[in-house]
């Protein structure tokens, strides 16, 4: 079916209501790795129940179903994920009852045989007193849905990365378990973790989420500058360039101006950059 284009952008939703406890808190943490040092205690602050703290990536997984994607008609099996933009509005809370509400801000034709570019806006609220605690912009890209007529241009502009060396560089190891592991938190797609639908949709084996690596990124942010403290980060934009296969090692490069820290990613065993664009901005 092919897209509408009003349709789409009429689709909204309103106070879709989810909780999450410290179980999911700490899920999502050991979903993007951390914990695998048991003496780390910097990193056990993020697994455990005394004194637990959140990743400010984990908003992306706590209202995960939230909007209407699947009511816009796009072949899901060839959607990959395009861009990823968060602003913290207060530090996510261990455990909480959300509220949600979604819309779509842009739905690009990118041409016949060349896809459509979805961009969707969330903003989660805490139910206790409706204060928001973050905005979510997402881009996906349905691969097999371009040519539907609708506008080709548009979406937030790319955030240039500094031209000279890194400052720092992170090295961050995935495991072999890894998407199964982060796909607990949320994103069941069998393409992170059915070899046969992997291979059906043009990979050779399953790929780690891109909103795993997203997560990997931000522990590097706050590893290299945050002192592993989360609420220093008031936003942490990506735009996914190629998958991780889990197992693989993510090397991240930051660039830090002021409160703004940019960085890419990539995997250097194959010579790929993973991330790119990547902007974060600290605060002062």
């Amino acid at each position: 079916m092919a897209i509408n284009y009003e349709h789409v952008m009429s689709l909204t939703s309103k106070d879709q209501e989810f909780s999450y406890g410290d179980r999911e808190t700490m899920l999502y943490a050991l979903g993007i790795g951390l914990g695998a040092d048991p003496m780390d205690k910097t990193e056990l602050a993020f697994v455990y129940e005394n004194g637990l703290k959140t990743i400010p990536t984990m908003a992306t997984v706590i209202a995960w179903g939230a909007g209407r994607v699947g009511d816009t008609g796009i072949n899901y099996a060839m959607v990959v994920h395009g861009e990823q933009r968060l602003t913290m509005h207060k530090p996510l809370p261990s455990a909480a009852t959300i509220l949600a509400d979604s819309r779509f801000v842009d739905c690009l034709d990118k041409g016949a045989g060349k896809g459509a570019v979805l961009i969707s806006e969330t903003t989660i609220r805490d139910k206790k007193d409706g204060s928001p605690l973050c905005t979510l912009t997402s881009s996906i890209f349905a691969r097999a849905d371009g040519g539907f007529g609708g506008p080709s241009e548009g979406g937030p502009a790319l955030h240039a990365i500094p031209d000279r060396a890194p400052d720092l560089e992170v090295d961050i190891p995935t495991s072999p378990d890894q998407a199964l592991i982060y796909r607990l938190s949320g994103d069941r797609n069998p393409l992170h973790a059915d070899p046969d639908f992997a291979k059906m949709v043009g990979f050779p084996r399953p790929i780690l989420h891109g909103l795993c690596t997203y997560g990997l990124t931000c522990r590097a942010v706050l590893q290299a500058y945050c002192d592993m403290d989360p609420t220093r980060i008031q936003s942490h934009d990506v735009r996914f360039s190629a998958p991780v296969f889990p197992g693989e090692t993510v090397s991240v490069q930051l660039w830090r101006d002021g409160d703004v820290v940019s960085f890419e990613a990539r995997v250097k065993s194959r010579d790929a950059v993973v991330i790119r664009n990547g902007k974060t901005v600290l605060a002062g």
